[in-house]
């Protein structure tokens, strides 16, 4: 073993620990290796999507278009703990597109079960006066979709195997499986419904001093070690690049064309292709002797 591959264990090992904590390894072993039926076959689009390092910058910017709606933000600021348990959240939501993507049909159920049952719980009053219920068939639309759309723009910037326009549509009809278990309707199956879903979304969204508060969150104060804040800063100014231009003054992010379609980009292209060169998927570096 030489010196160069102890480094890619090391740092691949770091990041998925990071990603599915400490159980992660038994975790990854039950999904992917349990015998069973499933949904999803090898190759799909949305193995190809979910098992990219651009998910790592799809991920982020999911996060930041979502925060726009003001009662999905108002569920999540009250309810989801993502200030005090930052990674344990992350964990959470990794291990259920891992389940929900390359699991047996059962472990897929499971997890949507355990889903629906903590929508139902999550209720509340947004600062405005409206109710909300996490388990609103709208609600659940909106966070769908706008995960979906990062998590492909993010694929067609930086994944490693780009889909065609087929490939694209059958991403956005393979995930819609999932997102109607969770209780959604209307729920697009092409880029074309995915584009009018998002733009009908429109209307309803605004930045609220919590949705600016989690940019800052996400992007200023992110939990993580002192010696992962440079690459992690990559990541983030790579997703903040791929925010819709509307976006940006409602939630104080900048914008800035030209570096970001240069420098950005370039630099965004360097980390997920580091984190899939250390997570193992991507053909190994030669050995330094």
């Amino acid at each position: 073993m030489g010196p160069l591959h102890i480094v890619r264990t090391r740092v691949g090992d770091a990041i998925f620990a990071r990603v599915a904590g400490d159980e992660g390894p038994a975790r990854r072993d039950r999904i992917h290796f349990a015998e069973g039926p499933r949904r999803f076959a090898p190759g799909s689009a949305i193995h190809v999507v979910h098992s990219d390092a651009s998910m790592f910058v799809g991920g982020i910017r999911a996060l930041l278009l979502q925060s726009l709606h003001p009662l999905a933000m108002a569920a999540v600021d009250a309810h989801s703990g993502f200030r005090g348990d930052p990674w344990g959240r992350l964990q959470r939501t990794s291990t259920f597109l891992a389940e929900t993507t390359f699991g047996t049909d059962a472990d897929a159920d499971r997890a949507i079960a355990v889903v629906r049952s903590v929508h139902e719980r999550v209720r509340g009053t947004a600062p405005d006066g409206r109710p909300y219920v996490a388990s609103d068939p709208h609600l659940i639309r909106w966070v769908h979709v706008a995960e979906i759309d990062s998590f492909l723009r993010a694929h067609d910037r930086y994944g490693a195997e780009p889909l065609d326009a087929a490939g694209r549509d059958a991403y956005v009809a393979d995930t819609a499986h999932v997102a109607r278990a969770l209780g959604a309707v209307d729920v697009p199956e092409t880029v074309a419904d995915l584009d009018r879903v998002l733009a009908e979304y429109r209307p309803e969204l605004e930045a609220t001093p919590a949705a600016r508060q989690a940019a800052r969150f996400i992007l200023v104060r992110p939990p993580v070690p002192l010696v992962l804040r440079a690459p992690y800063g990559l990541l983030s100014a790579a997703a903040v690049a791929m925010m819709p231009r509307w976006t940006r003054w409602p939630l104080r992010l900048p914008w800035l064309p030209v570096t970001e379609a240069t420098t950005v980009r370039a630099s965004g292209t360097v980390m997920t292709g580091a984190i899939r060169w250390a997570l193992g998927s991507a053909p190994p570096l030669p050995e330094l002797t």
